[in-house]
């Protein structure tokens, strides 16, 4: 079993506690109130942002010509996730500018930031893959029921093949670079802590 494979097995049950989690059962049968989305595509556009200049910093780092296209198509990805938010931000008034991040979605960003400041690619590339395979994992599994006419954008766009192909090439990358260390471990599971926390205050 490759390594990526293996982390998310281990962290499986908070894949699952998060799938389970108000939040994300009301985008699926539409009874999340248009309030808590509304919260939820400002602090998520925030945090797409931060996950934007980690990958930056991945780029930056990288040194094969294989990275460098890996890492500007990941970019590339959450440049069209921001697009979708700000389509959501014209339908529900939303403003995008001067977000003021929750505790939740700040803890998110600066987790993120400060392990890819130390420039070491697997254990940032640990810490990203979360949130890919994770959303791929919930739209993939919403969408295989009935879901409700409200936020089916949204579950179509994380069931979609090619944000799975996404989450897919950041796995090759977890992968290639990062080895099965505590450190590695410990961030993997430090960002599905934080992904179930992000959730959990926009309820």
């Amino acid at each position: 079993m490759s390594l990526a494979a293996t982390l998310w097995q281990d962290n499986i049950h908070e894949a699952e506690r998060i799938l389970a989690h108000g939040f994300v059962r009301g985008l699926g049968d539409g009874s999340l109130p248009v309030d808590c989305f509304k919260s939820y595509v400002a602090q998520d556009a925030y945090f797409l942002e931060a996950f934007a200049r980690a990958y930056a910093f991945c780029l930056a780092n990288s040194t094969t010509r294989a990275d460098l296209n890996d890492f500007a198509d990941l970019i590339a990805g959450v440049r069209d996730e921001l697009e979708l938010h700000k389509s959501y931000a014209e339908r529900w008034q939303v403003d995008l500018t001067g977000v003021v991040p929750l505790a939740a979605t700040q803890a998110y960003v600066d987790f993120l930031l400060t392990i890819a400041r130390r420039g070491d690619l697997g254990a940032t590339i640990a810490a990203m893959t979360p949130c890919m395979r994770l959303y791929a994992f919930l739209g993939r599994t919403l969408s295989a029921g009935r879901v409700a006419p409200l936020y089916a954008e949204w579950v179509t766009a994380y069931a979609d093949p090619g944000f799975e192909a996404l989450a897919a090439r950041l796995e090759a990358l977890l992968d290639r670079h990062a080895t099965n260390s505590n450190e590695v471990r410990a961030n993997y599971a430090s960002a599905m802590d934080l992904e179930y926390g992000f959730f959990d205050a926009n309820l």
